[in-house]
């Protein structure tokens, strides 16, 4: 297994590198791109975590590495996507107020944001529960924010997405949340390592099974429908 030791880091490395691409596409305007490259380091960050605990080879630099990359990949890249909303919104477009033209770079209070959260997740990590929202779960937010619109129901409101004061107000309970102390359910499942499955997976997998349904109902737009129903589940205090 040591020959595999390698694996998490390399894994690492590649959720940089997606997360690196995917703001390459969303400074050029291509914010479908960037999603899906987002969703690849995703993919990344999740497996480097599992299999660092299944080879038991994990260690304080590939903590350090996975924020890092977590920071660009998530945090960065949400920031990205909400100051291109922002910077065509109809009222900053219509606007002659240079001071409204400063308003898009609010968007970076999200990458501010994530970096707190990291750090405080470096220093207080707890199996069965986050310390405010997580950055891929925040990420999925706001990434995904504009697909949601492409569902029947919410198509009138598609103007929600040229409206300043709007995306200005997600922004700010977007990095609120993830610097906030609210107890976000880990959805890590406990006891897999251990031959010790804990009753409390049962909820998860249900949490799972349920938003697969949605995934495949509404597709990529259903990530933000997610992240809400998770929010309030943390927000309620439901555990897992």
């Amino acid at each position: 297994m040591k020959i595999l030791s390698f694996l998490p880091n390399t894994l690492t490395f590649l959720n940089l590198f997606f997360g690196c691409i995917a703001i390459v596409f969303g400074i050029n305007g291509d914010l479908k791109s960037l999603a899906i490259f987002v969703l690849l380091g995703m993919f990344c960050d999740f497996f480097d975590g599992f299999f660092a605990r299944l080879l038991n080879v994990k260690s304080q630099l590939g903590v350090q590495l996975d924020s890092l990359s977590d920071l660009i990949t998530f945090g960065m890249s949400s920031s990205i996507v909400m100051f291109i909303l922002l910077s065509n919104s109809s009222q900053i477009v219509d606007s002659n107020n240079s001071f409204f033209k400063l308003i898009p770079y609010l968007s970076f209070l999200i990458t501010i944001a994530s970096s707190y959260r990291l750090a405080k997740f470096n220093l207080d990590n707890h199996e069965t529960h986050f310390n405010g929202l997580p950055t891929p779960a925040n990420a999925l937010l706001i990434i995904f924010l504009p697909n949601v619109f492409e569902i029947d129901f919410l198509n009138n409101y598609t103007n929600l997405l040229e409206n300043s004061l709007f995306l200005v107000t997600i922004t700010l309970i977007s990095s609120y949340l993830l610097i906030s102390k609210i107890e976000m359910p880990s959805l890590k499942f406990q006891g897999i390592f251990t031959n010790s499955i804990k009753k409390s997976n049962s909820f998860k997998h249900f949490f799972l099974i349920f938003s697969m349904g949605l995934i495949i109902v509404f597709n990529l737009s259903a990530f933000p429908i997610i992240i809400l129903g998770y929010i309030l589940i943390g927000l309620f205090r439901i555990k897992f």
